[in-house]
């Protein structure tokens, strides 16, 4: 018989079915060990681990089969508790297989030390961003007669006057002592200030 009626013959193509349904079936079972193995499908949900220490963290995943890696501290909020975690990837509700890492971060036990900024004659627009810039709050304001209107004369922190270069922790209040743009005639004229040592020039009246 030649090829060509070999291959236009009821065998051949008897044949030729035969062997596309074990190479159909050989797929099909592949494709089924794989998805067996990778536990395709077999989705866990990522449960929210905002707040939890690590000692909860890995309670929680481990009830789960996944794992998690502490990958960083980020500066202390005061709207989470110490070491607890603020961010994680991936986020919560995320579909992950089993045995995957969570990767987190953790607040700070603390805030950090910052340097108090030099605000002394600078005016209050200028104090204020100088102040966020460092990480540091406003605080309360006082006004003493002073000829600079709204000019920076002292810093305080919890009733005690800090200099330029001070350690103090980050989100601290800072009170500011500003002029109030008034010539002093007379020093009886002068406001007491609590807690203070304003030194203040004064324009004498006598002639």
């Amino acid at each position: 018989m030649s090829f060509k009626k070999y291959i236009t013959s009821r065998v051949f193509l008897a044949q030729l079915l035969a062997a596309l349904a074990i190479m159909a079936v050989l797929a099909y079972l592949f494709f089924h060990w794989i998805t067996f193995i990778t536990n395709h499908g077999d989705e866990i949900t990522v449960p929210n681990l905002s707040k939890l220490n690590p000692e909860q963290v890995e309670e929680k995943l481990d009830e789960l089969d996944l794992d998690y890696q502490i990958i960083d501290t980020v500066d202390y909020r005061s709207d989470f508790p110490k070491l607890t975690v603020v961010e994680q990837e991936p986020t919560s509700g995320s579909k992950v297989k089993g045995g995957r890492t969570i990767y987190i971060k953790l607040n700070a036990s603390t805030f950090k030390m910052v340097s108090v900024p030099d605000l002394i004659e600078k005016t209050y627009r200028q104090a204020v961003p100088t102040l966020k810039a460092v990480g540091l709050q406003e605080g309360s304001i006082k006004y003493v007669p002073y000829l600079g209107k709204d000019m920076v004369l002292e810093m305080w922190i919890n009733g005690k006057k800090i200099k330029a270069g001070e350690k103090v922790l980050k989100n601290t209040k800072v009170d500011l002592v500003l002029g109030d743009g008034k010539v002093v005639f007379d020093e009886s004229q002068l406001d007491t200030v609590p807690n203070t040592e304003i030194q203040i020039d004064s324009i004498s009246n006598e002639q």
